[in-house]
């Protein structure tokens, strides 16, 4: 069995639900004390205590919020409470006025503050480390290496560390004493700004809670407004539990998971009249993954066969004739459950690796894709890309800092070739895709593309059919003995110059749909043979429909 500190899992008899306090702005800091939720509005500047039940808020230095204004990170020992503000730690008696004592001042800004008897742990994002203080002393005892790049708040359980980031969208769990890394999972939600465990008194069981404060768009009826309709920006903050499950053999953690129902249908109505005989249209189906179960798949519109392509499943329908004017709906309808995960791999465990297969070899180091390998510019970014660099993993990490370095995003009619891309200094997913599949396999690396779409992430709406704006595709890297790893796109390329978040370096956001690995999402043959696309593209004879609705939320299976 998994110990239960690499899982947290829903308890049967009861758990808290999303907690979304009355009046509460930008939460930052939690803290529970026995069945109480303390949190801190850094905009308004309350310290609020929370009934979680009922999302009932009480402001308890009602006389004093103007001097909390900013503060960020929370952290209970006994009762007393500690904060921190701008770059300054402070503390309070929770049953006295809450009147603020100096504890210790940074060199930086403090983010984040946990308390274990008579130690204070820090966390500054301008500094890069976690601060451990003497609380006896008030003198730094020693420092550890803060796990990621943004912003982070800190809570202790036992012997670990766990740490938020904001800009990583993920939760660290590390070594006390070392700062080692056991694993990290990613959060459900962006954004998130404070953490704290929960144990429920009646299971003793541990459940971990996230604070999420941002923004979201909305539409606003202004009477006074032509048209009324108008663009608006809200404040969105709420606390929701992160259940995770280890898998330390496998190298990977889950965390929240949904039940999704995802369409995929093709109208077919040409922007030409065209006849086309013995019609295979073939559209790949969701693939079976460590973060993606299939419950079940069945047709949209009219049957189909199915085959397997190098491993990946394929729905073909098939028509005896297309003729001009004829219209038809045909696609299918699968049941997901799909979770987010994060793999964990080490440089040092990646040293001495067996060599690929010359299947692999033939299949994944070769420009079969427009990836204009050949070219002189691209064989330059190749060997700039990765310097002396010898080990596969680092390779990997350098290749995806030097695109995102060179480029940046932006929608375009057409995907370009990667010399094209590279030299313009702009592109899509697809196009940063291109670039980095041309400089993986030029030095040595098996990868292949990944995709289709992603489920819009309105994970709190469940039951209402959902529209993606756009297609996506990413990458996987292949680790001989080891498998293969997903690494995004673009996503993370969010800083101009870097540093740049790893939350999509060797993890996917459980709103990825996994499918087409290595393989055309979506092709056309007309008697045998694939249909010419100067002549007949699958854009031109139909327009797609793609939906998802997100049913439930599940939790991470534990393993044995």
């Amino acid at each position: 069995m998994i110990p239960d500190s690499a899982s947290s899992i829903p308890p049967k008899q009861k758990s808290f639900t999303t907690i979304r306090p009355i009046g509460a702005a930008a939460l930052q800091g939690i803290a529970f004390s026995g069945e109480t939720l303390f949190a801190i509005d850094a905009t308004n500047g309350y310290l609020l205590q929370i009934d979680p039940k009922s999302d009932s808020s009480t402001i308890l230095n009602s006389s004093r919020e103007l001097d909390w204004v900013g503060a960020s990170g929370l952290a209970l020992a006994g009762e007393t409470l500690w904060l921190t503000l701008d770059n300054s730690v402070y503390f309070c008696q929770l049953k006295g006025d809450l009147s603020l004592q100096h504890f210790v001042t940074l060199p930086y800004t403090a983010n984040g503050i946990a308390v274990r008897d008579a130690t204070i742990y820090i966390t500054s994002q301008r500094s890069g480390y976690i601060f451990i203080y003497s609380r006896d002393t008030g003198r730094e005892i020693t420092r550890l290496y803060a796990p990621g790049v943004g912003a982070e708040h800190i809570t202790i359980r036992g012997e670990e560390l766990w740490v938020s980031d904001a800009e990583e969208q993920t939760v660290y769990c590390l070594d006390r004493a070392t700062g080692e890394i056991h694993f990290s999972v990613l959060t459900p939600f962006a954004n998130p700004t404070g953490l704290a465990f929960y144990t429920d008194p009646e299971t003793g069981q541990d459940i971990l809670y996230v604070a999420y404060s941002g923004e979201e768009p909305y539409i606003r009826d202004n009477p006074n407004a032509d048209p009324n309709f108008e663009l608006q920006y809200r404040d969105r903050t709420f606390i929701h539990p992160l259940y995770f499950s280890h898998n330390a053999e496998r190298h990977y953690a889950l965390s929240n998971g949904y039940l999704i129902e995802m369409s995929y249908i093709e109208e077919l109505a040409p922007l030409e009249d065209v006849e086309l005989k013995q019609v295979e249209w073939r559209i790949a189906l969701p693939a079976e993954t460590d973060r993606q179960k299939i419950r079940k798949i069945e047709p949209i519109g009219m049957p189909f066969t199915e085959e397997v392509q190098d491993g990946q499943r394929i729905a073909v329908f098939k028509f005896d004739t297309l003729k001009p004017g004829e219209r038809h709906l045909f696609g299918w309808k699968a049941l997901l459950e799909v979770w987010s995960i994060k793999y964990r791999l080490t440089p040092r465990e990646v040293e001495k690796l067996p060599d690929l297969s010359p299947d692999f070899e033939t299949r994944y180091l070769v420009d079969n894709d427009e990836l204009a390998m050949d070219t002189e510019i691209i064989r330059r970014a190749a060997r700039e890309a990765i310097g002396r660099e010898t080990n596969l993993l680092r390779k990997v990490y350098n290749i995806r800092n030097y695109v995102y370095d060179k480029l940046s995003y932006g929608i375009k009619p057409h995907i370009d070739t990667p010399d094209i891309v590279l030299e313009r200094g702009v592109g899509s997913c697809g196009e940063y895709l291109g670039l980095l599949l041309a400089l993986g396999r030029l030095n040595g690396i098996a990868c292949r593309t990944v995709g289709r779409y992603k489920c819009p992430a309105h994970n709190d709406k469940f039951g209402i059919p959902l529209e993606p704006d756009f297609n996506h595709v990413w990458m996987e890297f292949y680790v001989p003995g080891v498998g293969w790893l997903p690494m995004e796109s673009n996503p993370d390329d969010t800083v101009e110059g870097g540093p740049y978040p790893t939350r999509f370096f060797m993890g996917l956001a459980w709103y990825h749909m996994e499918m087409a690995k290595g393989i055309t999402f979506e092709t056309l043959r007309s008697e045998g043979a694939p249909v010419n696309k100067e002549n007949t593209s699958i854009g031109e004879l139909a327009i797609n429909h793609v939906r998802f609705k997100i049913l439930e939320e599940l939790s991470p299976p534990q393993w044995t």
